[in-house]
């Protein structure tokens, strides 16, 4: 099938970190996202470098889509070892790192490669799909049965990465995949700044109801500006449309003005990096917007064992201190309950009425009431003066029953009503 491929690409530092560590890349045969880590000094170096490394595969031939899988690959690891050099000349950026989704279009074919934690998602008929498997903590949780997924959006271990690039691990395990895709698919690169704060059914309306792709990209990113975007969020929305025939081992050199960069990795800003916003962000800018706590940063954990061991204990800790708080918690609303139930029953025992069993006037402790099948009164006198020897007036008062706040006053209620027993 001969296909092409139309793109857009956005970036917002955010509303609560200072510097953007995200970059990301559009051009003709590449686009990726790379997500930096390692505070203000090295994400957005670490990020950048892999950005404009990897930028060198959009104009070279693609081949076949597994050998273009393998180039891939074997690109990462090279800009995994000159980030490591990078480490070496500036010691002040030990530490740092970066996440990387990306993928190179041959033809009907993406070859994908994929470390950390942004993502790769699938619009396909309207129904959206997460392509990608975030290499975190949280994930492995996930996956062992450990924890729900829904759990893990919230778990304060989610910003731990197991496989990232850069001055961490000097051979990381990259993933690798070729994908095929037909006209009216629309792929979606993000950081997790996007994916970490919006739900995916946003998402998915988002790309569905976009009236171009710049405004898919607008509008995911005012979508997380609207969440208080905690973090840098960046995205490329891709689409697979029809095209005239072309070799797909073909390709020319594209002009400068073809490859966009965003985030950190851009020589100059972008409009959507901070400088100029869309009508929606402005307005948000003078109104109150949700603002989000400032989250951890992301970080590399290189003892995965040890680590997901010691993690695991602890997950397992707080779960149990979480249901014994649960059943302190429902126990004390028991208590409170109940202490409620043993002060009203006490105090419906401090009152009295006259009534009738249907045959003589009685004076019954507590209330005319019943809690379901609990009565709250008990015969507290017999007066022996029968219903029938009452006047009309007083008969139809006993039947409606008469109030009393004590005993004498229930007595005194029943001398005034007529003749007392023998």
């Amino acid at each position: 099938m001969t296909v092409s491929y139309d793109s857009a690409i956005g970036s917002h530092v955010g509303m609560v970190r200072s510097n953007n560590q995200d970059s990301g890349f559009a051009g003709g045969q590449l686009f990726l996202v790379a997500d930096g880590m390692g505070g203000h000094a090295g994400g957005d170096v670490a990020s950048a470098i892999t950005t404009k490394a990897m930028a060198a595969l959009d104009t070279e031939p693609a081949g076949i889509p597994a050998a273009a899988a393998s180039r891939l690959r074997h690109a990462l690891l090279e800009t995994n070892a000159k980030l490591r050099a990078t480490v070496r000349d500036r010691p002040e950026l030990a530490g740092m790192g970066t996440t990387f989704s990306g993928f190179l279009t041959i033809g009907d074919k993406l070859a994908l490669a994929h470390i950390g934690d942004s993502r790769l998602y699938l619009l396909r008929d309207n129904n959206l799909s997460q392509v990608t498997k975030d290499h975190t903590f949280v994930q492995r949780l996930v996956d062992s049965g450990k924890i729900t997924e829904e759990e893990a959006k919230t778990h304060p271990r989610r910003s731990v990465l197991m496989r990232v690039l850069g001055d961490v691990d000097s051979s990381p395990q990259i993933d690798t995949e070729v994908l095929d895709t037909r006209p009216g698919d629309v792929w979606l690169l993000c950081s997790d700044g996007l994916c970490g704060y919006v739900e995916d059914v946003d998402i998915e309306k988002i790309l569905r109801r976009r009236t171009s792709l710049q405004n898919a990209v607008d509008g995911l990113i005012d979508k997380s500006l609207a969440h208080g975007a905690p973090d840098n969020v960046t995205c490329v929305v891709v689409e697979t449309v029809a095209a005239p025939d072309f070799d797909p081992n073909t390709t020319t050199e594209l002009r400068p003005s073809e490859q966009r960069f965003a985030g950190s990795a851009a020589s100059s800003p972008e409009p959507r990096d901070g400088s100029v916003s869309t009508a929606r962000t402005r307005i948000m800018g003078r109104r109150a917007v949700r603002r989000a706590p400032v989250v951890e940063e992301s970080h590399f954990e290189p003892r995965v064992d040890e680590y997901l061991a010691e993690l695991i204990s602890e997950t397992r800790r707080r779960n149990r201190n979480r249901r014994l708080l649960w059943a302190l918690g429902g126990l004390c609303v028991l208590l409170a309950i109940g202490g409620t139930l043993v002060v009203g029953y006490q105090w419906t025992q401090s009152r009295y009425f006259v009534g009738t069993n249907g045959d003589t006037v009685i004076i019954y402790q507590g209330v005319q009431q019943d809690l379901g099948s609990i009565s709250l009164h008990s015969e507290a006198e017999d007066t022996g003066i029968p219903l029938d020897q009452l006047d009309g007036l007083a008969k139809r008062q006993v039947e409606r029953t008469l109030s009393a706040s004590s005993i004498d006053e229930a007595r005194e209620i029943v001398l005034r009503l007529g003749p007392t027993s023998e």
